[in-house]
């Protein structure tokens, strides 16, 4: 298995995860899928998204595959009064990762960031080891507490 910077960045911090990879297919990039090939289940894996805040700027959201974000709770959460997802092409030059590899770990800058409060109900979650077809299983609160992020309600009910 490849070694991803986000594993690197981990490992540095002696934060413990487990790497796992699976099959990617082009026409399927969903987390749904992720979570299929891995044999995962789906609320326990999380898909990272950004966004663009109206007056706080860009922040990250990590939230279950197969929820929905909920754009009015994820701005009282980054306590901005709207935000919007960004446009594709923003998120390689803006991160550093491609669609379907976006991970939390390792952008290019730091960014507040969001995971779904249900996070907490795992002993382990999965998020983007950073590229396609390969995903980490992090302690959540050892995961937030590395990268900053705050647990808080960000999907509709």
């Amino acid at each position: 298995m490849t070694k991803t910077n986000v594993m690197r960045l981990l490992d540095a911090a002696g934060i413990e995860y487990e790497a796992g990879e699976y099959e990617v297919d082009e026409a399927d990039l969903s987390g749904s899928h992720a979570a299929d090939m891995m044999g995962a289940d789906h609320d326990s894996m999380f898909k990272t998204l950004v966004l663009r805040g109206e007056k706080k700027g860009y922040l990250v959201c990590c939230i279950p595959v197969d929820e929905e974000l909920d754009l009015k709770k994820t701005a009282k959460a980054a306590g901005d009064k709207k935000v919007e997802m960004i446009h594709m092409k923003e998120l390689l030059p803006l991160t550093g990762y491609i669609r379907g590899g976006c991970s939390p770990v390792g952008m290019k800058k730091k960014f507040p960031t969001y995971i779904e409060e249900t996070a907490v109900l795992f002993d382990k979650i999965a998020v983007s080891a950073g590229m396609r077809g390969v995903q980490i299983m992090v302690n959540p609160e050892e995961l937030a507490s590395y990268i900053g992020a705050s647990f808080a309600s960000l999907v509709k009910d």
